[in-house]
């Protein structure tokens, strides 16, 4: 007859114990990486779509230098590496005295990824003005 050893199922319960806890940490550790990449992504993006708008309202600065391109109400759409600029402009004449200034209301607005929602949407709107 052989001696009963008491704590034989132990070490058996301890090591599932201890292998669904690093399971989880694991799990865990794998989302959070995940969602720090799309994070980053999106930051890229947003990123890109603020520099897309920039150029925009260069754009039609640089029309209205050249050619006055602005002449009470522009709009005008670019599609420019994925991205949809929406550009207006609107030229305001005010008169001081003897002098008169023309003023324009430039706008550009870059958006990508559809409809505000989705996972790769990013807009920014840029405005300037007295140009």
């Amino acid at each position: 007859m052989k001696p009963i050893r008491k704590g034989r199922g132990f070490v058996m319960a301890s090591a599932i114990f201890l292998l669904v806890i690093l399971s989880a940490l694991g799990a865990f550790l794998l989302n959070v990486s995940f969602v720090q990449k799309i994070t980053s992504a999106q930051d890229f993006q947003g990123s890109r779509a603020y520099w897309m708008a920039t150029a925009g309202v260069q754009w039609v600065a640089s029309a209205i230098n050249t050619a006055s391109a602005c002449a009470t109400v522009f709009s005008y759409q670019l599609l420019l590496d994925g991205f949809t600029i929406s550009v207006s402009c609107t030229k305001n004449t005010y008169t001081e005295g003897t002098t008169t200034f023309n003023v324009y209301w430039l706008t550009s607005t870059a958006t990508i990824g559809g409809q505000s929602g989705n996972m790769g949407y990013a807009e920014r709107v840029i405005g300037s003005f007295d140009y």
